[in-house]
């Protein structure tokens, strides 16, 4: 798996687990207050029923109350009136008045009339609810509400009811009505039908965002992908493109050295050489010819320095020879014998077990920067360092010159041959410098590149 496909699962991962725990704390919430608001509108919908049956109770009891309060009725005569009445009572499409003894035997049931006179006083329902016994203790105590199991007119078929029983104390009846509760389990089936149907549409629209947010963290990936890839293939030709201008030129210097020095050097050694030639065979004096062979070895002599000058500009032979450290130190001793100027220099690493173009990249630096400074700066003093921090390696070369504004001076050659070099083992090259405050020349290699196992880390 490549770095960036692990950045990109780096990325969608933690989307996905956020998501995924959001999503469910969130329909958890929801779930919780879908019971809270069903629970809430069952309680106000049953304190609405409860009174409902109150006044309902209330109203027969005012029908029946004439009838209790006629002198002119014998007992017998204003049960018998408050039966029929209780018996033709009713509202809505099922309700109804129902009236038992405190013995439990019924006395009026409109919807099923074969209850009548029947002790029901053991009666359960399904549940095993003593339902009747309840109802008359519910009325003994002031008047009260019961719920129990019953079968709803006109199909008979068992639903939760509820109901409010008073006592008719003169004659010791309990009477009362009540009322289904199954539109209201209904009216609850359907609100949590449609608030389940809210919640899986959230979740729904929630995996559709997610999908897209996915899909598009893939493609903005992909993409960025895509680009970086263009980019470092622009930034590869570049570089290969500065190389190749480099290497030409290195070449074309190489060429014109080879030619305007080595070369005429050859040319005049050959000439004293034929020269001594034609001047033993026609018997001129020795001291003649001794003097042209002195001449021919002078000019060898300079040919070999020029030899070893080129070779060391290709690469100098104290980095084989010596290593990076010795080679550096004698380059600034040799700058310091040359110009006057005081040099100090700081390695705070194994500068031996940089890697080859490393080393000759900071040789080169060093042998760049100093010839500047003494071209160039009229400084007192020169410190180079060196040091390992972190994940790089640090190269820094300060002057106490007379500087420049380095946005006017960042064409140069010297300058655009040092970001070339360092550009070419992917560094950093930066200067900071300020008229009359002397010049900082910075470097920076990613460690990966310039180590190959130094030892020794930064003090």
């Amino acid at each position: 798996m490549t770095l960036k496909s692990k950045i990109i699962l780096l990325t969608v991962i933690p989307l996905l687990l956020a998501t995924a725990i959001i999503t469910y704390l969130g329909i958890t919430h929801a779930q919780s207050l879908t019971q809270q608001e069903l629970a809430l509108y069952e309680q106000r919908m049953i304190e609405t029923r409860k009174q409902s049956l109150k006044d309902n109770v209330a109203i027969a009891m005012s029908a029946i109350r004439p009838i209790l309060e006629d002198p002119s009725l014998t007992t017998a005569q204003a049960k018998l009136q408050v039966r029929r009445l209780l018996t033709g009572l009713n509202y809505n499409e099922d309700g109804y008045f129902f009236a038992y003894t405190l013995d439990g035997v019924n006395l009026v049931h409109p919807t099923q009339p074969n209850f009548v006179g029947q002790n029901l006083l053991e009666f359960q329902d399904r549940e095993g609810d003593f339902l009747i016994k309840n109802l008359i203790e519910a009325a003994k105590s002031g008047g009260g509400f019961h719920r129990y199991i019953w079968e709803k007119p006109p199909q008979l078929i068992q639903e939760d009811k509820l109901s409010y029983v008073v006592l008719i104390e003169p004659w010791g009846w309990m009477m009362g009505t009540g009322i289904y509760l199954d539109d209201i389990y209904r009216d609850l089936d359907a609100a949590q039908t449609s608030m389940n149907k809210n919640i899986s549409n959230s979740l729904f629209t929630v995996l559709f965002i997610l999908g897209l947010t996915v899909a598009t963290v893939l493609l903005l990936g992909l993409f960025i992908n895509l680009r970086e890839h263009r980019l470092a293939d622009e930034r590869l030709k570049k570089l290969i493109k500065r190389f190749i201008r480099l290497q030409i030129s290195e070449r074309r210097k190489f060429s014109r050295e080879l030619h305007d020095g080595i070369n005429q050097l050859l040319v005049s050694s050959k000439f004293r050489i034929e020269l001594v030639g034609n001047k033993l065979r026609k018997g001129i004096h020795q001291d003649t010819i001794q003097a042209d062979l002195e001449q021919a070895e002078q000019v060898i002599e300079q040919t070999i320095r020029e030899v070893r000058q080129i070779s060391h500009h290709l690469r100098p032979t104290l980095l084989d020879d010596l290593g990076l450290e010795a080679a550096l130190i004698g380059l600034l001793e040799q700058f310091s014998e040359r110009t006057q100027v005081s040099v100090q220099h700081q390695f705070t690493l194994n500068l031996d077990a940089l890697a080859e173009e490393v080393e000759i990249t900071l040789y080169r630096l060093s042998q760049e920067c100093l010839t500047n400074i003494e071209k160039h700066a009229n400084a007192k003093s020169v410190a180079i360092k060196i040091w390992l921090q972190k994940d790089a390696l640090h190269f820094e070369c300060k002057d106490d010159g007379r500087g420049f504004n380095p946005e006017e001076n960042a064409s140069g050659i010297g300058v655009f041959n040092m970001r070339e070099r360092l550009e070419l083992i992917e560094g950093e090259f930066s200067i900071d410098s300020e008229a009359e405050f002397g010049t900082t020349v910075r470097a920076l290699v990613p460690r990966e590149i310039a180590m190959s196992g130094a030892q020794s880390e930064p003090t």
